[in-house]
């Protein structure tokens, strides 16, 4: 690897045989070096390989401002939230959550705290997320000494939520709307039945799940309607209170669903009422 730009002593922008571009940390790195030197490959700790061309270059117009354990540290909670989720995420999330721990962090110097009004909310419907978000401030508290306030857990965990959406599809619902209209609607179920819906049920988890993925779906091109509607119609008789509950939501929501929508949210209302809380 040759060196192609200096930071600082701890950060390069370096690049391979291939000329691939890529941001490498590691303490001391760049100390007494030139560009167009050699990488010491043993003084590497991180490397950063971004390949969102518009992520790569405004984390690199991060590096300019932002300490390098700062950046060091959100990409250790990223990798930590990558493995405890599973799934791929966005490469603006080392933009997005570097950018905003630094931001906070120095809020919390100067004596300032912000609050997350979600974060009831965020805690309930995101609880992975949330709990990633928890050991995040851990990690922050271990590494840089400052304890940040359980707001910023939920800060994190909206991160991460974003980070796992299409960021491609302008249609794709704010996380914090999305939120907010799950809440909503896991409350008409609980009004509907006189009884909050058990969280810690596996037919919660997959029902937010689904409301998840729903909203995504929605203001897209149907995927078509059931080929026969019997199936629909066995729910509708079966499940009385669910589809009538689920006809409640249709009309918050405030759109006319497809039947498949209909006998997927019903199946779901019937299936987290199941095994709801007394």
């Amino acid at each position: 690897m040759i060196i192609g730009k200096i930071f600082n002593n701890n950060a390069i922008i370096a690049s391979d045989a291939g000329k691939s571009e890529f941001v490498v940390m590691g303490r001391g790195i760049a100390f007494k070096k030139k560009v167009g030197e050699a990488v010491d490959q043993d003084l590497v700790e991180k490397i950063f390989v971004l390949q969102q061309k518009d992520a790569s270059e405004k984390f690199k117009l991060l590096l300019e401002d932002v300490p390098p354990e700062y950046i060091s540290l959100c990409y250790d909670i990223i990798e930590y939230g990558k493995n405890m989720l599973d799934v791929p995420l966005s490469d603006y999330i080392y933009v997005t959550l570097t950018d905003h721990m630094n931001n906070a962090l120095k809020l919390l110097e100067e004596g300032i705290t912000t609050t997350n009004p979600l974060i009831w909310e965020i805690r309930r419907i995101y609880p992975k997320e949330f709990a990633i978000g928890k050991k995040a401030l851990e990690f922050i508290e271990d590494s840089v000494g400052k304890k940040l306030p359980e707001d910023e857990a939920a800060n994190v965990a909206l991160h991460l939520i974003n980070a796992q959406i299409d960021q491609s599809s302008r249609r794709t619902e704010n996380v914090t709307a999305q939120t907010e209209k799950i809440s909503d609607i896991l409350n008409i179920i609980k009004y509907s039945y006189g009884k909050s819906p058990d969280e810690s049920s596996i037919s919660y988890e997959r029902f937010v799940t689904h409301l998840r993925f729903f909203f995504q779906r929605i203001g897209k091109p149907p995927r078509g309607e059931l080929e026969d509607d019997f199936l629909l119609k066995q729910v509708k008789s079966k499940y009385k209170k669910a589809y009538a509950c689920m006809l409640k939501v249709e009309t918050y929501l405030q759109i006319e669903l497809p039947d498949e929508e209909k006998l997927y949210l019903t199946l779901h209302i019937h299936r987290v009422t199941r095994e709801s809380a007394p």
